[in-house]
């Protein structure tokens, strides 16, 4: 049997828990070890439940077996506190996860300026738009943003980081190949692409609430510190903030409205010593004398306006067409007006967005097709149109199609 599949049988057993098992790694060494020892030696190891010690003494692989084959099948990749790529961070919890299942591209956490940011799943506009507006300036100064991929502020934290161009992590409350909430399924297709899905739980779990807590200690576990944007008393973004401050790491908030509601939980934890965030720089000092090499505060500054996200839709510019196209140029008589040589209008821009603007001149397009026609990388078009939206040349109309305002 490979070493895999004993770490898969002994992350598998119902009722021991990841405290437990990682009591018995430290005091007989591998899981192994653990498969080959006798029930003297497990309860001299850890307070070994009795329903835990019955599945020991059963010693069967094929719960494991089943998980290996789910993980051929699904794409999904596996790591075990045994391998050197594993997290540090992690590694010196309490109760870290034994195993991580995931999809996309894994960056060496350690070596990351990791920022966990997490709110409410029902934010206000102000809360949505500046989780959106921090993280994209975060991510293009060389932050890590690890989120939950819940809808809400994490949804709008990972939307910021993809947009800015850079990777972010998504820990996720179920298997790696489920997809939850199902309106993010858009968010999730494009982490996996250009980032990172992981779990604890492996393929074919599905999200159930007693998992969500237990996501949160390894979201601000992999992070140096945890932005709270929007948090209500007693939102789950605070239990994030606690497993921070258990764990040593750094907890910020963001200032709200003081009538509003979702920022009562941020307004308690600036109260309690919480580092006040209100621009991304407030977060950028306490990091860039440990990493000077990956964060910089040349990045460019955003304006006051920024995409939405794209599941709450746009309204459509006065005049423009009720399915997103562009009406036909004229004067305010309705006149048709003389042609504009786009050419010479969008050579100002960098050659990659000159590309697009003069792709979409002619009617509005959805992201992939734009893509499709340039040939231009995903993750460029994106961040392309993330920074024409900003200059107010390019609008995401309804159904997430672009089209050009010059």
């Amino acid at each position: 049997m490979s070493a895999l599949k004993y770490w898969l049988w002994l992350s598998s057993l119902r009722g021991l828990g990841q405290a437990r098992a990682a009591a018995l790694i430290d005091a007989l060494g591998s899981p192994e070890n653990i498969y080959s020892a006798g029930e003297d030696e497990w309860l001299a190891a850890a307070d070994v439940p009795e329903p835990a010690l019955a599945e020991l003494r059963l010693r069967s692989t094929d719960r494991a077996e089943r998980i290996l084959e789910l993980c051929d099948r699904t794409n999904t990749r596996v790591l075990t506190m045994q391998d050197s790529y594993y997290p540090e961070r992690l590694r010196s919890l309490y109760a870290p996860p034994c195993v991580l299942y995931y999809k996309g591209q894994l960056p060496s956490i350690d070596e990351e300026a990791a920022l966990a940011v997490v709110g409410t799943r029902n934010p206000t506009a102000y809360g949505q738009n500046t989780a959106l507006k921090l993280c994209y300036r975060l991510a293009a100064g060389g932050m890590l943003i690890v989120s939950g991929l819940a809808k809400g502020i994490d949804a709008a934290a990972h939307l910021g980081a993809l947009r800015a161009g850079k990777p972010t992590v998504a820990v996720l409350g179920c298997g790696v190949d489920v997809v939850y909430p199902a309106e993010n399924r858009e968010l999730y297709e494009d982490i996996a692409a250009a980032g990172t899905l992981l779990s604890e739980y492996p393929p074919g779990t599905r999200a159930e609430g007693p998992h969500f807590p237990a996501r949160n200690r390894i979201i601000s576990g992999l992070s140096l510190g945890v932005l709270i944007v929007e948090a209500p008393a007693g939102s789950g973004a605070l239990i994030t903030a606690s497993h921070a401050l258990e764990q040593g790491r750094d907890v910020f908030a963001v200032p709200g409205n003081i009538d509003s509601r979702e920022s009562e939980g941020c307004h308690r934890l600036i109260r309690e010593g919480a580092i006040l965030a209100a621009r991304a720089e407030d977060v950028w000092v306490e990091y860039q004398a440990l990493f000077p090499h990956k964060l910089t505060l040349t990045a460019p500054k955003t304006p006051a306006h920024m995409p939405r996200l794209p599941d709450t839709g746009r309204t459509v510019r006065p005049g423009s067409g009720e399915d997103g196209s562009a009406p036909a140029p004229s004067g305010e008589s309705g006149v048709p007006v003389k042609a504009i040589d786009l050419t010479e209008r969008v050579k100002d821009y960098p050659p990659d967005q000159q590309r697009i603007l003069l792709t979409v001149a002619g009617s509005a397009m959805a992201a992939d097709e734009i893509i499709g026609v340039t040939g231009l990388p995903a993750p460029l078009v994106l961040s392309g149109l993330t920074m024409l939206e900003l200059d107010g040349v390019v609008s995401q109309m309804p159904g997430k199609r672009y089209t050009l305002n010059l």
